[in-house]
């Protein structure tokens, strides 16, 4: 005859194995799962990577939960499950490393066409020319020759703020060219 779990119990109301094992394991994971999240965050360099070894430790300590005698050890039985997975998995990496004799270079991102470039520069030098003498003076001092408003007033022999109003209407007139204007 078998032993009912609890007094007044019937057979067919005791729990199986099974679920006192998975009862008592989902309840060691549940107060002790953010302690051991922790340490195998401090194994890997990514949270979800910590997650996955977690995920695996815990996996391979369920599998042993009945063979684990002391389950006041359970912690040091999942801190040494998740250093072995972890070092199973760096083991297990691929290396693309190879010697060599000269350390190779990085290939160079492509950079925009020279030509694109030198079309742009051209109409862009084009729309400054057209601009009135005093605003294109301006221009130039401030964006080609990189001078600041203060510079290029003491050049100019003007005071800042009408540098600065020059250089505004010099570049809304510049935004508004139509050679200037993107391709779509």
């Amino acid at each position: 005859m078998t032993t009912p779990v609890c007094a007044g119990a019937s057979k067919a109301h005791a729990a199986p194995a099974g679920h006192r094992r998975y009862a008592s394991f989902s309840s060691y994971v549940q107060a002790r799962g953010p302690v051991l999240l922790r340490t195998a965050r401090s194994l890997t360099a990514n949270p979800s990577d910590a997650e996955d070894l977690l995920q695996t430790a815990l996996t391979k300590t369920y599998v042993a939960w009945e063979r684990i005698e002391d389950h006041r050890a359970l912690d040091g039985y999942v801190r040494r499950a998740l250093v072995n997975t972890r070092t199973s998995q760096w083991r297990k990496r691929k290396v693309d490393e190879y010697v060599c004799e000269e350390v190779p270079e990085k290939e160079a991102p492509p950079g925009p066409d020279p030509a694109e470039q030198q079309s742009l520069h051209d109409a862009m030098w084009r729309a400054v020319l057209r601009l009135p003498d005093r605003q294109r003076a301006m221009v130039v001092l401030r964006y080609y020759e990189d001078l600041s408003e203060a510079q290029t007033a003491e050049v100019l022999g003007v005071s800042v703020g009408t540098v600065k109003s020059a250089v505004s209407r010099a570049l809304v007139k510049l935004r508004a060219d139509p050679e200037l204007e993107p391709v779509r």
